[in-house]
C-alpha cells in the first residue's frame, strides 16, 4: 500500500467515562491530520466498530465493564496486530499497566494527563515510539527475556526476509518508524507492512516484544535473513 500523506490519523476511543471519552475526542480532533472515528463505552461494542473501521490507534481504558481493557488489547492485537493501542489508566496501577503492555499495548497515558501530553503520546506512537516510564519498560523487557529463556530449546526457527531483518534490527536499536523509513529509503507505510509481517513470524504483539525476541533469536541463530 502506498503511503498517503493526506490521509488522517484515525483514532478510536474505548472509555466508559463519558466525560473523559468526550475530552479525549476533543484532544484527538485538535491534532492536525487526525480524526476520531468514534467513542465507545465497552470493549465489546468498541471492538466490533474497530474491526469495521480499522483505525491506526486505539485509546483503551484499562478498567472497563465486562471485558477489561487488557483482555480487549490482547484480542485486538491477536486479530489486528497492525493497530496501535495506548492504554488509559489511573496512577499506581503498575501491575495492570505491565499486563496491558505484555498483551500488546504500545504505551500508556495517565488519566488527567494534559492535552499536550495526550497529543504527544498519540504522535509518538504513530511515529513508532512507545510512551511509558523507564520502570515499566524495564519490567516488560525483563519479562520477555525470562519468557525467551524458559522457551529454551523449544524456540522454532524463524525465517525473516532480508528487509524484515533490517527493520527488526533497527527496531531493536530503538528507532521509530520514520527513522527506519529514512534509514532504509522506504515509506513509513512500507515499514508498517514489514512490522506486521515481523509480528506474525515472531508471534509477538508489540515493538518491545519484537525487539527482545529478535535479539534473543539472533543470539541463538534462530532468525535468518
Amino acid at each position: 500500500m502506498t503511503s498517503d500523506p493526506q490521509k488522517p490519523i484515525e483514532v478510536a476511543i474505548i472509555e466508559d467515562n463519558q466525560a473523559l471519552g468526550e475530552s479525549l475526542q476533543r484532544v484527538v480532533e485538535s491534532i492536525p491530520n487526525a480524526r476520531c472515528i468514534g467513542v465507545w463505552g465497552t470493549a465489546e461494542e468498541g471492538l466490533k466498530k474497530i474491526d469495521a473501521f480499522r483505525p491506526a490507534i486505539v485509546l483503551m481504558d484499562i478498567n472497563l465493564p465486562g471485558m477489561s481493557g487488557i483482555e480487549a488489547t490482547a484480542l485486538l492485537k491477536r486479530h489486528l496486530p497492525e493497530i496501535l493501542v495506548i492504554i488509559v489508566t489511573v496512577h499506581r496501577e503498575h501491575e495492570k499497566i505491565f499486563d496491558a503492555l505484555k498483551a500488546g499495548a504500545c504505551g500508556y497515558l495517565i488519566k488527567r494527563s494534559r492535552a499536550a501530553d495526550v497529543r504527544q503520546a498519540i504522535m509518538d506512537v504513530y511515529a513508532g515510539g512507545a510512551p511509558m516510564s523507564a520502570e515499566i519498560a524495564r519490567r516488560v523487557v525483563e519479562a520477555f527475556h525470562q519468557n525467551a529463556a524458559k522457551a529454551g530449546a523449544e524456540t522454532e526457527t524463524v525465517v525473516l526476509s532480508q528487509r524484515e531483518t533490517a527493520v527488526a534490527k533497527l527496531i531493536a536499536e530503538g528507532l521509530a518508524n520514520k527513522e527506519i523509513a529514512d534509514r532504509l529509503g522506504i515509506s513509513t507505510e512500507t515499514v508498517r507492512g514489514h512490522l506486521k509481517n515481523i509480528y506474525e513470524k515472531l508471534h509477538v504483539r508489540s515493538r518491545t516484544e519484537a525487539a527482545v525476541k529478535y535479539l534473543d533469536s539472533v543470539r541463538s541463530r534462530n532468525v535468518f535473513p
